[in-house]
């Protein structure tokens, strides 16, 4: 554990590339190929199940610091984080323990179903074998909140370095719902083994948005247009008889929507698909609020699929009768494309083409662009004609180009900490419109401030709080933003009648008294407009 406490450490204090690449390549050449594994999992998201309820940690850290438990929680709230808030107020700052990850990993896993009272035991007995930031990192993995700042490109190039193998081809094995309960570092990472790959996505190619003038890019020409559709990047894998759907979140998403099971019958073995996945009902797009009904759901029932049933919108070909075709131009795999697109309509309407618009110069797309919101998507998709299928997210050849955002302007009623390097400032927002002469709560926000404007509102929140809900302090009602949000749509969950869709806080309205901010008519106008 202290080796990973090291790496961990490393990792959080730096931002610069080289630095963390570094740090990871030192990590996985000295470190044995079970915690090379499970550092893996674990920069990939794959944390270990919790298996202790936070209110417990929460208990016996105040009562391991001798403190009450309102001091312990008023500490948390300022910290931001229990994991830290914990490993500090221990009393023990020197390391006994000679374990190493997996140790731990299998530790905190194997408290499942055991009694508090032992778990409180051998919790405790932990902590003190434990320095500082072991205790921090061992509490990052108990509660399941353990996350670094390394995204899983990074990773693989360090692993690239370390192992001497491509990037690529080290990005694709580490896809898919693997574990390192039930593989080996070799046998994920530096065998070849064609059935594992069975069922693999390729990695996704990622757009840049486009923040210039279109013209900037060049001829016309050389580039295909597509609607950016608001729904789920997913690719469709038909190999040796099977049909696979994964998420670009890396996620296995198969039997979230049966409707593509009736592809395995109709694509030709070996065919990987990239496309949106989109509710779809009525000829029309439904509003991506339709589709979270079914994202989070174990068991997709008759019911949510008559809501809010599903189809593809295909937009590449990666794979083709087993063969990579990701080096070929877009124009090539276009065409192969929509050759089996043909082959299969008629027979489902779960597989749509994704249009390609026609322009001759970019001022008709800046008008086809501007229809996006008649359209029910949000923007436009630039791809270079002659463009390969890159790995993760690389600058020039696609580019995604989303309409304006919308705006209403909204009075702030509550103020929550922060986390991190901001947790002792109040950074997370409510924000209300007015129903007559009252205001209604309808989002909550906290990004798109400069922390020069957010150490102004943390000011502010501490001189006008009303009252405290825990880590929550009610404001006076003075301060006005403007809230930038992508789409909007009906809600019965939220008083407001309304759900935004990626709010953040395009301005501070210094220059508007609250009694001038829009109201509960103004959002339900704009859902009208423009929502679903």
């Amino acid at each position: 554990m202290r080796q990973f406490a090291q790496l961990f450490r490393r990792l959080d204090q730096t931002t610069k590339i080289n630095l963390k690449v570094g740090a990871l390549h030192e990590f996985f050449a000295e470190a044995s190929d079970e915690d090379k594994l499970w550092a893996i999992a674990l920069l990939a998201g794959k944390r270990p199940k919790r298996t202790v309820r936070t209110s417990l940690l929460r208990e016996w850290g105040a009562e391991v610091a001798n403190i009450p438990l309102w001091l312990f929680e008023d500490s948390y709230h300022v910290v931001g984080d229990l994991a830290e808030t914990i490993a500090n107020l221990h009393p023990q700052n020197h390391s006994t323990q000679q374990e190493n990850l997996t140790y731990w990993i299998t530790f905190i896993r194997n408290l499942d179903g055991k009694e508090d009272d032992e778990k409180k035991e051998l919790i405790l007995t932990t902590w003190d074998s434990m320095d500082a930031s072991e205790r921090f990192v061992f509490n990052k993995l108990i509660t399941g909140g353990f996350r670094v700042g390394v995204s899983q490109k990074l990773m693989v190039r360090a692993l690239a370095r370390y192992t001497g193998l491509e990037e690529n081809l080290l990005a694709h094995r580490l896809m898919g719902n693997w574990s390192p309960v039930d593989t080996s570092f070799n046998d994920l990472v530096l065998a070849e083994n064609p059935d594992d790959n069975r069922s693999r996505p390729y990695p996704f190619y990622l757009a840049y948005a486009l923040e210039e003038a279109p013209e900037n890019l060049g001829v016309p020409e050389e580039w295909q247009a597509e609607r950016k559709w608001d729904g789920i990047r997913g690719q469709v894998i038909q190999r040796g008889g099977e049909l696979f759907v994964w998420s670009r979140g890396e996620e296995l998403v198969t039997d979230k929507f049966p409707e593509f099971e009736i592809l395995r019958q109709l694509l030709p073995d070996g065919t990987v698909l990239d496309g949106e996945i989109l509710p779809y009902k009525d000829g029309a797009p439904l509003a991506f609020n339709d589709l979270q009904t079914r994202i989070g759901r174990k068991n997709v029932t008759r019911n949510v699929l008559q809501k809010a049933p599903v189809v593809l919108v295909a937009y590449d070909l990666l794979e083709a009768d087993g063969q990579d075709l990701r080096h070929q131009p877009m124009r090539y795999r276009r065409e192969k494309l929509e050759q089996l697109v043909a082959e299969v309509k008629g027979k489902t309407d779960v597989l749509h083409l994704s249009e390609v618009l026609s322009f001759k110069d970019w001022s008709q797309l800046v008008a086809e662009r501007a229809r996006s919101r008649e359209m029910h998507c949000e923007g436009l998709m630039l791809k270079r004609k002659d463009s390969i299928y890159e790995v993760g997210r690389k600058k020039g050849a696609w580019w995604k180009w989303k309409v304006d955002p919308l705006m209403i302007d909204a009075v702030m009623i509550y103020a929550m900490r922060g986390h991190g390097r901001r947790a002792n400032l109040y950074t997370d927002y409510t924000f209300a419109v007015w129903d007559g002469e009252a205001l209604v709560p309808f989002t909550k926000a906290y990004s798109g401030l400069t922390d020069k404007e957010i150490r102004e509102v943390d000011a502010f929140v501490k001189k006008n709080t009303i009252d405290r809900f825990g880590p929550v302090r009610s404001v006076n009602p003075e301060l006005v933003f403007e809230i930038a949000f992508e789409g909007i749509n009906r809600s019965t969950r939220h008083k407001s009648g309304v759900a935004l869709r990626f709010p953040r806080m395009n301005r501070w309205r210094l220059d508007k008294p609250a009694a001038e901010a829009n109201t509960l008519s103004d959002l339900h106008q704009l859902l009208n407009e423009y929502g679903g």
